[in-house]
């Protein structure tokens, strides 16, 4: 895999295409890349249908709690159109895989009641912590008015009843619009820092690029790690989790990490300022996915 070093200033790219022939797949982060929770990003959507079109293949790699399917619908109605991508992994999915092994057992949700169909057909209860071997925690009860803070409580509660709490969304924030709103894994973290027991699934953890992996294999056969690009906008989930699977990245510019997202300031020295005590390196960067 070729990665930048400390000594090689990382390109700040406008064009995608430049990059496109070295790989057969791109495995593409949905928010933050392709939509922003609100509107579609057009040049991102119409970046991977040109590289579809030229040969490659797009599996979208989300830590979205949601399943695929579940996940293909608001792609939908956010206007992110099906012949952009060929197929989605998502954090849901593989925390559906994790919860699969406490059938017969309650479990405590955290999270929007819109999750829900996370446990679908899993054989669970969702019940009080009391009676709960683990809570799941799909993000904020209402990620519009709280705050991590708003959780001391009820987190000091689950410590206290010693469960594990399996994260199935691990960005700490996204963009929202115009706005940052806290993620699941705002709430896991805290809960870690307290001595809680916390479980991942997404980004930047293994199980997902395994998922990943095989749903490549299935539309590109003999599909090796070096042939594939990450894209991203996590600097602690997308751009580290891609160089521990083995996967060359390229970092998008989103609100999350660059004031403005696409439209702010991003140059060498920025990017070099964001990457202060990250030790993988993007092979580029870009202020928005663009062909």
């Amino acid at each position: 895999m070729t990665l930048s070093t400390p000594d090689q200033p990382i390109p700040i790219l406008d064009s995608i295409s430049s990059l496109a022939r070295r790989y057969d797949v791109w495995l593409t982060d949905i928010w933050g890349v392709m939509h922003n929770g609100l509107q579609p990003f057009p040049r991102a959507v119409e970046a991977c249908r040109l590289f579809r079109q030229g040969g490659g293949a797009v599996i979208l790699i989300s830590n979205s709690p949601r399943p695929a399917e579940t996940a293909r619908i608001q792609l939908r109605e956010v206007g992110v159109v099906d012949d952009s991508y060929d197929s989605i992994a998502t954090s849901g999915d593989v925390t559906r895989q994790m919860i699969s092994a406490y059938r017969g057992k309650t479990i405590f949700h955290l999270g929007p009641e819109r999750d829900l169909p996370i446990y679908d057909d899993l054989g669970v209860t969702i019940g009080p912590l009391e009676e709960s071997a683990l809570v799941v925690c799909s993000g904020l009860f209402n990620d519009e008015t709280e705050t991590p803070g708003d959780y001391a409580e009820l987190l000091a509660d689950l410590r206290k009843h010693k469960l594990p709490m399996l994260c199935a969304n691990p960005d700490l924030m996204v963009e929202r619009g115009n706005r940052l709103i806290y993620c699941a894994g705002s709430i896991a973290k805290a809960y870690a820092e307290i001595g809680g027991e916390t479980i991942y699934g997404g980004k930047p953890h293994a199980p997902i690029y395994q998922l990943a992996f095989r749903q490549a294999a299935t539309r590109k056969s003999g599909i090796t790690r070096q042939r594939m690009l990450a894209i991203g906008d996590g600097l602690h989930t997308d751009i580290p989790g891609a160089a521990a699977a083995g996967v060359d990245s390229v970092f998008i510019a989103s609100a999350v990490h660059v004031p403005g997202g696409s439209e702010g300031l991003m140059d060498g020295s920025v990017l070099n300022d964001l990457l202060v005590g990250i030790d993988a390196r993007p092979v580029a960067a870009m202020k928005g996915l663009a062909w």
